[in-house]
């Protein structure tokens, strides 16, 4: 196999990084590793999880809100005794309501193209974010370092990180942690020799995360839950401690 060492190739092989005869090489190696087999296992494993696309629903407020109005705008004036001046004022002020009904439904149709546009702002910025984030932690798995830990809650949820101490950086990989609930998130924290530093926040279950901030010699990440701005120290328990060994 060249001249690489070929428990470095456990990443490259997942991606499917390698040329044909170092994959072919690659692949006699595996039959006599269990450690690199199991280290493959994981990258495939990993790779299938950072493929799940997460789906962002319109809220339904909006087209909810317009609706509520309208009740509120008067279609027609009240009824008046059949005489001239009668109909000469009832037309008058079925004027004045068509005109007061136009404008209140171009005023929140006005709102909601704004809000609409606003929030497809921020969802498109959010999408454009995470599609870099995970191309960056699946870049992580090429890296010849590249190495991945993972731990399971209770309730069945798994967090893997993949680091490389080569590159200085490390990615997280939720799925399946139990929603964190309103005004609450997961926060990731680099563990420095039992001191906690703060490393990015994650809003949902499950979901992919470009850590921030270098490894520094951290001996591993760990995971808790916390106010939805993040906190300077972990305020609990962790809820997954995953060390780099």
């Amino acid at each position: 196999m060249n001249t690489l060492d070929p428990h470095t190739l456990t990443g490259a092989y997942a991606t499917h990084a390698l040329g044909p005869d170092e994959h072919r090489d690659f692949e006699r190696h595996l039959d006599h590793c269990p450690s690199c087999a199991q280290e493959t296992a994981e990258f495939a494993a990993t790779l299938a999880r950072l493929g799940a696309a997460e789906a962002v629903t319109p809220p339904e407020a909006l087209k909810g809100r317009v609706l509520a109005a309208l009740p509120g705008v008067r279609q027609e004036a009240p009824p008046v005794a059949r005489t001239a001046p009668a109909r000469g004022r009832l037309a008058r002020h079925a004027t004045k309501f068509a005109l007061a009904a136009c404008l209140a439904l171009a005023l929140g149709a006005g709102a909601v193209a704004v809000q609409q546009h606003h929030e497809a702002e921020l969802a498109r910025d959010r999408a454009t974010t995470l599609a870099r984030q995970q191309q960056t932690v699946t870049a992580l798995l090429t890296a010849p370092d590249a190495r991945t830990a993972t731990a399971t809650t209770p309730g069945g949820g798994t967090g893997t990180v993949v680091w490389s101490g080569s590159r200085g950086q490390a990615g997280f990989l939720a799925a399946g942690l139990p929603a964190p609930g309103p005004d609450r998130t997961y926060q990731l924290w680099y563990d420095d020799a039992g001191t906690m530093r703060p490393a990015g926040l994650l809003p949902t279950g499950s979901g992919t995360l470009l850590l921030t901030g270098a490894l520094d010699g951290a001996a591993g990440v760990g995971v808790t839950l916390e106010p939805a701005g993040g906190s300077a120290h972990p305020s609990g328990a962790p809820v997954l401690l995953l060390p780099f060994s």
